[in-house]
């Protein structure tokens, strides 16, 4: 029981305490600061990744989909060339999110993301909604950028070498209506095999190991980087003034098609550019020294790709009216629009090879919130094996990989986007409350990095910012939010709760003393 203290949370039952009352605090039990330190003292897990290794890690994990694929969409369907509104907007919530990630993560430094931080602040229900929020949010994040990189692999076939590859084997066989709200069959589409492909061969990448992955991670930046800096020198030179007009195009009539609201409802879909650093909590106990290089990656990774992000984006409106990039891949229309036929294709090299990287973040983020998730005793057991050659979390590795490979076989990049956006906009509420609330819950913990102008100003307003864009979603999306959420509190009832070391202390004890 070493591994466990509790506060009166998660006390034991008191002689004069009714059994619902018991029950119900036992829900709000909060894990101390002093359990999860020793979790990451004794944890199994291979601690090899260095600064430099963290900050790569971050950026192959932000710079994917929300620019290459997202920015587009948002243009030709909700922001116009605004859409430089909306990644702006976008970036401003989500660096509130960053600053309380990177002062949780020199307090926390173990595995679990915003899970493990949750259960250190709001206690163990809030935790598990958020644990079971961070898991679509990955696996569908995953997928979603598969489906965005096996649009780009098909631009970089045709505009290479000419070779056309046929959709019935490399697009989704869905589409959602968002007018009738369901989905409906793509005449001549069968399956995604690209996108199926890709995530099959990075889980057997991140099932080798964590610094081979990490190494990998460091390649693919480099030339997705090298890639978008060739976009923004040589197709700025070809920008025309007058694709920016209008500069916010009249409302449509509905909330999210272009006007004002379309700009808030294009910070929604752009917001998936941002996902990525928040993954480098779930790897804290693969880190060298948590708490002192992951605010600096976080921090850092996020400044770096926020320019990049302003800088692409008003290119792409600026070369090519924004009518014309509702494209899975609107980078590549945008240079073939100016005839640029060799950067068209070192856009696509870089897209290919870049977006496997984020894909590489979503699917190592997974797994180790399932892994913190089961050494709490809220999963099953197996879930936390570590291979014993490897050192990484094996078994619930594969399990995600093949769920994401299926998804992105099947499902459409807008539902998948959408869904990821909206998770973490609710995970990111979270974090933002937790830093207010550890600042009065455990005032003297150490901490290495605090978020500037005390405990309200910043999260508050960080926390008010992802309800503001989480309203703007669409119901479906919303729908499907609760209706997983609704799956994950099932099984948090009928086997979590049950078998909790935190909220279960006196079997715990009684166990420890047996032995």
């Amino acid at each position: 029981m070493s591994n466990y203290e509790f506060i009166t949370s998660g006390a034991p039952r008191q002689p004069d305490e009714s059994a619902w009352k018991y029950r119900i605090r036992k829900l709000f039990t909060i894990k101390s600061m002093k359990s999860i330190d020793e979790d990451y003292q004794t944890s199994e897990l291979r601690k090899s990744l260095n600064v430099f290794d963290l900050i790569m890690i971050s950026i192959g994990g932000i710079i994917g989909n929300g620019i290459f694929v997202l920015a587009g969409q948002a243009a030709a369907t909700k922001s116009g060339p605004a859409v430089v509104i909306s990644i702006l907007l976008a970036g401003i919530t989500a660096s509130f999110a960053a600053l309380s990630y990177s002062e949780l993560a020199s307090m926390i430094p173990i595995s679990g993301s915003s899970y493990t931080y949750t259960y250190a602040t709001l206690g163990e229900l809030i935790a598990w909604i958020i644990g079971w929020d961070l898991t679509l949010e990955y696996l569908v994040g995953s997928a979603a950028v598969a489906v965005g990189w096996s649009g780009y692999f098909k631009f970089f076939f045709l505009d290479a070498f000419g070779i056309e590859f046929a959709s019935s084997w490399t697009e989704s066989p869905f589409i959602f209506n968002s007018t009738s709200s369901t989905f409906e069959m793509v005449p001549g589409a069968y399956f995604n095999v690209p996108a199926f492909c890709i995530v099959i061969f990075l889980t057997i990448l991140l099932v080798l190991g964590i610094k081979e992955s990490a190494r990998y991670a460091s390649f693919v930046v480099s030339v997705k980087l090298l890639a978008v800096f060739l976009f923004i020198i040589a197709a700025g030179s070809h920008v025309n003034p007058e694709n920016f007009k209008p500069f916010i195009p009249p409302n449509q009539g509905s909330f999210s098609s272009f006007g004002v609201t379309g700009v808030l409802s294009g910070s929604t879909l752009v917001f998936f550019a941002y996902i990525g650093f928040d993954a480098l909590s779930t790897i804290s106990q693969e880190s060298r020294n948590p708490q002192r290089d992951l605010p600096i990656a976080i921090i850092g990774s996020f400044s770096i790709v926020s320019i990049i992000y302003v800088a692409v984006c008003i290119v792409l409106t600026g070369v090519v009216s924004y009518v014309k990039l509702d494209n899975p891949a609107p980078l590549s229309v945008a240079v073939n629009a100016i005839g640029l036929r060799w950067l068209g294709i070192v856009v696509d090299i870089g897209a290919v090879i870049g977006l496997t990287s984020v894909i590489l973040v979503n699917l190592m983020g997974q797994p180790r919130i399932f892994f913190a998730m089961a050494n709490d005793g809220l999963l099953p057991k197996f879930v936390s094996k570590v291979h014993p050659r490897f050192g990484t979390p094996y078994v619930v590795t594969i399990i995600g990989g093949a769920i994401a490979s299926i998804a992105a076989a099947f499902l459409p990049i807008d539902v998948l986007s959408e869904l990821m956006s909206v998770g973490t906009l609710l995970a990111f509420f979270l974090v933002n409350i937790g830093v207010t609330i550890l600042r009065y819950t455990a005032p003297d913990a150490p901490r290495k990095f605090k978020v500037p102008g005390g405990p309200f100003l910043i999260p508050l307003l960080g926390a008010a910012l992802n309800i503001l864009l989480i309203a703007t979603a669409s119901v479906a999306t919303i729908v499907r939010l609760f209706a997983w959420m609704a799956i994950g509190l099932l099984v948090y009832v009928f086997y979590g709760i049950k078998r909790s070391k935190v909220s279960n202390q006196e079997k715990c004890i009684e166990k420890a003393t047996t032995e």
